[in-house]
């Protein structure tokens, strides 16, 4: 069975709540905004009672409870309850809502497209447990009625862990409104798996994707992600400095009425810059410049609409964290006396003997973060390749690396020794043409 509340899940809705082009298919949905509002968790006991007796009332087809508890018993991430945030206890939890899969084995997947799986009561031998990889994942029930519709991106997250990720889901319409609802989603009507060909089943494909190394907080951000992320990156183009001279503008030039020239103090052009983002707006930046054996810390400046989110606190700990991946264990930063508590909040404190001075109109006092290197910290007989790899991206390769599965011809040395092209003498070719 693939079973659906068709009065409380219609695929126009679906449609309008997760849109029906390629970019919003299930696999890219952002829960974050969907699903702000709702929760996904593994109900068990008499929740899983409750939850199919709601739904038997409203759709038909429905298994029967002694299967279900079966099923789940073997599998507990085959049923997923979504309940309303603010009607959910812990200590008594409820749902409104489930999504249920059947995790099936090779035999239970070749018996799908067969049309041989009794789906009302399928066989334990065809189900993969817990601790095995499904080689298909078939979408065995949904009752999501009005916005627990958009729970259905936090029950897809929950099977795309490493063991689910890339594990193709199947499901079956058994309405009109059941079709639009899958492909609205992403799936697609035809399946052939060991030469067999289902032409009434859908699929979604999932490429699977090794778990990447995860960026260091000062290389995060990314492009087209939530409204509401934060995230950090190194400025590397003109047009990331061109971000960090307008937030700097706004601020500090705008707001604290600082004169360009003390702004712009000739600095720039010999210190690394961090931009902060929120979603996808630059939000805050901030300086860091190296001495000996200190890094200095410097212009961090957060736009007013940003103020409110973690955003001054991210890029600071960026800034620490790209310090100490350098080697620096001490850094040195001037504080406004007004702002102290903000650094201390960060393991900044009073730079012992320091001095309280003033500049742009402002007064400072001088603090200093004592820390550790990185225990991957960049130093002197490095891997010459992780040297030349862009500022803050020394974990992954770069592009200089990546040129290195060329052979080396030396190309300007080569042109330098082969023997010059002989041309005519220009009268001689200005007599010719004439």
């Amino acid at each position: 069975m693939t079973v659906h509340d068709l009065r409380a899940v219609r695929a126009h809705e679906v449609a309008r709540t997760f849109g029906n082009r390629p970019g919003h298919a299930i696999d890219r949905l952002d829960s974050t905004s969907l699903a702000k509002r709702l929760v996904a968790f593994t109900p068990t006991g008499q929740l899983i009672d409750r939850l199919f007796e709601r739904a038997s009332r409203e759709i038909s087809g429905m298994t029967d409870l002694d299967v279900v508890r079966r099923v789940a018993s073997n599998n507990p991430d085959s049923l997923w309850a979504i309940a309303r945030r603010d009607k959910y206890d812990v200590a008594q939890p409820d749902g409104q809502g489930f999504v249920a899969f059947l995790m099936l084995n090779d035999a239970g997947l070749n018996r799908l497209v067969a049309g041989t799986l009794d789906t009302q009561d399928p066989d334990p031998a065809l189900l993969a447990a817990q601790n095995e990889r499904p080689a298909g994942i078939y979408v065995w029930a949904l009752h999501a009625r009005g916005t627990l519709a958009a729970g259905i991106s936090l029950v897809f997250e929950k099977i795309s862990t490493p063991k689910y990720a890339g594990v193709d889901l199947y499901a079956r319409a058994v309405t009109s409104d059941g079709h639009r609802f899958l492909e609205a989603i992403g799936f697609k009507l035809g399946v052939k798996i060991s030469g067999i060909f289902a032409p009434n089943l859908h699929v979604f494909r999932r490429v699977y994707a090794p778990r990447q190394k995860r960026a260091p907080i000062y290389d995060s951000y990314e492009r087209n992600v939530s409204a509401t992320e934060v995230s950090v990156t190194v400025a590397r183009t003109i047009e990331d400095f061109m971000r960090v001279v307008t937030i700097r503008s706004a601020v500090y030039m705008s707001e604290q009425e600082c004169p360009f020239d003390e702004e712009f103090d000739g600095n720039d052009f010999s210190a690394t810059h961090l931009i902060g983002y929120v979603g996808d707006e630059p939000a805050a930046c901030l300086r860091i410049r190296y001495f000996a054996d200190f890094a200095k810390v410097e212009r961090l400046a957060v736009r007013r609409e940003f103020r409110k989110t973690r955003l001054s606190f991210q890029i600071s700990k960026a800034a620490i964290e790209l310090c100490r991946t350098k080697g620096y264990s001490k850094i040195y930063a001037h504080a406004q006396k007004r702002l102290l508590n903000f650094f201390e909040r960060l393991g900044f404190c009073p730079l012992p003997g320091g001095r309280e001075f003033a500049f742009s109109d402002f007064d400072y006092v001088e603090i200093v973060l004592n820390t550790t290197p990185h225990p991957q910290a960049i130093a002197f007989g490095a891997d010459p390749y992780v040297l030349i790899r862009p500022e803050g991206r020394w974990h992954e390769p770069g592009i200089l690396e990546r040129s290195a599965i060329r052979p080396v011809t030396r190309p300007s040395i080569d042109r330098r020794a082969q023997p010059p092209a002989k041309h005519p003498p220009l009268g001689r070719t200005a007599r010719a043409r004439a």
